[in-house]
């Protein structure tokens, strides 16, 4: 039986998850949340047993000293849960991990068994998968559900995949079978640039969220991170000339297919972005930026001051690690909007 002593009765609460591992391309997904953890001051309120579900050989446990004490951190899925104050106060539920090793099915039993003791609406699952985008150009993210009256309620798009799938894939399906309303942000990551951390496809998550849920998120330093981490791809891409000449194909790619998307109802979308971000809320600074805020996990150039990722390998011609089938490095679950001829799932 599940207990939460301590926790209090919440708000129109929504549960946020992200899973490391093969679902969280550059970490994009995991920082999400740890962001919105780190920005609201979320309170842990329960673990996963680590020994149900990680195998320590792949996902192994950490060694620290405490004041000359040896302590053990373990690999496991920790809870927190975060009220968001304001005219319409509402609580998030964070849910922050590794993709399970084994027992999928108890697993997301356990993490539906939270949702329901604290009444839960919807289950939000965010993802990050490498694609075959320009680091140049916005983050395309997918918002995709099981449900297709959620889909069309509010403009999601009704997964039709068949294939492997991750951890994502299996707690949406579980949520959708115990009634649970559930959906999946998918960012997708250039393939060249995919070393952690990407904090573009980050903010796109974030951006993508607010909209969903119809929050306004601090966003702290993660626009500045993301313009540094973008000036120093470019840098990067500008030494090789192979690297330069592939990713102008892929903005060639990229433009013609958006071309549809420069319509009334994107600009609007944008502009109504731009409106929240003006009117700044309690503990935030013009621009959505919070007042106070750690420093990223980004690592930065001394002279710079910007962010500098390692150098972006070759482009390959086959698919690799890391893609989804066929090589469009689409994950399961997650249509495939790439402006090639692929075939259809």
């Amino acid at each position: 039986m599940i207990e939460l002593e301590g926790v209090p009765e919440l708000i129109d609460p929504v549960m946020v998850a992200a899973f490391e591992g093969w679902n969280d391309a550059g970490d994009a997904a995991s920082t999400a949340v740890a962001h919105l953890d780190r920005e609201w001051k979320g309170e842990v309120f329960a673990a996963l047993d680590a020994e149900d579900y990680y195998d320590f050989q792949v996902n192994r446990p950490t060694v620290w000293l405490d004041g000359g004490v040896r302590k053990i951190t373990w690999p496991t899925t920790r809870l927190s849960v975060v009220r968001i104050r304001g005219d319409k106060p509402r609580d998030l539920v964070l849910v922050r991990g590794i993709e399970p090793s084994m027992r999928w099915r108890s697993f997301c039993n356990e993490i539906l068994g939270f949702a329901h003791e604290l009444g839960v609406e919807m289950v939000v699952v965010l993802g990050a998968l490498l694609g075959d985008t320009p680091h140049t150009r916005p983050v395309p993210v997918s918002g995709v559900t099981s449900d297709p009256d959620l889909a069309r309620t509010m403009d999601l798009e009704e997964t039709k995949y068949e294939g492997p799938t991750g951890i994502v894939g299996i707690l949406q399906e579980a949520c959708t079978h115990a009634g649970v309303p559930a959906v999946s942000l998918w960012a997708a990551v250039p393939h060249y640039v995919s070393q952690p951390p990407n904090p573009k496809a980050t903010l796109a998550l974030l951006n993508r969220l607010e909209d969903l849920l119809g929050l306004r998120i601090p966003l702290g330093e993660l626009p500045e991170d993301a313009r540094a981490w973008q000036v120093g791809v470019d840098q990067l891409a500008a030494e090789d000339s192979e690297v330069a000449e592939y990713v102008q194909t892929l903005e060639e790619a990229r433009d013609t297919a958006e071309l549809p998307e420069a319509s009334g109802e994107a600009i609007a979308r944008e502009f109504e972005r731009y409106l929240r971000r003006r009117d700044p809320g309690p503990g935030q600074a013009p621009g959505g930026h919070a007042t106070e805020s750690g420093e990223g996990p980004y690592l930065r150039d001394p002279s710079s001051g910007r962010t500098r990722p390692p150098k972006p390998p070759r482009p390959e011609t086959g698919p690799g690690p890391g893609t989804g089938p066929g090589g469009s490095g689409l994950p399961p679950d997650v249509p495939d909007d790439s402006p090639d001829d692929s075939p259809e799932d």
